[in-house]
């Protein structure tokens, strides 16, 4: 089945970034940005696009309606990366070293509350909001080969 190309290419104003710790396992990596790109989508509607559908008609999920930029960067790197995101209230999602050894949501939750701001082991940061205040919350990182 040929698919027509739209006539204009789509461009967003807005960017989502996560950013994962470099010294991450394959899979934890893999992991973490799951968990991560879950919480922009459950409380972002406007990140959601249309859902799918095959030409059978079968329905799919809709998906993010953009492009995920996934970068990484030292312990340091996103521990600034932190800071700038909640200085300019950019909508985010953390993933601390504590989660890999829960075992589900709740303790989770309970894992992030019991650590200070600053004092969060973070492996992993999910950002979304106008291009440049993303592009600044990510400076240093660079993307993930």
């Amino acid at each position: 089945m040929d698919i027509a190309p739209s006539p204009e290419p789509i461009r967003f104003d807005t960017k989502i970034a996560v950013l994962l710790r470099a010294d991450l396992e394959p899979w934890q990596r893999l992991n973490v940005t799951s968990f991560l790109v879950s919480g922009l989508g459950t409380q972002l509607a406007e990140v959601i696009g249309e859902p799918y559908e095959d030409a059978d008609g079968v329905p799919y999920l809709p998906m993010f309606r953009q492009p995920v930029m996934v970068f990484e960067a030292t312990k340091e790197t996103l521990t600034t990366a932190h800071a700038r995101a909640l200085s300019r209230a950019l909508p985010r999602a953390v993933f601390t070293s504590d989660l890999f050894a829960t075992g589900n949501d709740r303790d989770n939750r309970a894992a992030v509350r019991a650590v200070p701001t600053a004092d969060l082991d973070l492996v992993g940061l999910a950002v979304y909001g106008p291009k440049n205040a993303v592009d600044k919350v990510v400076k240093g990182a660079r993307m993930h080969p």
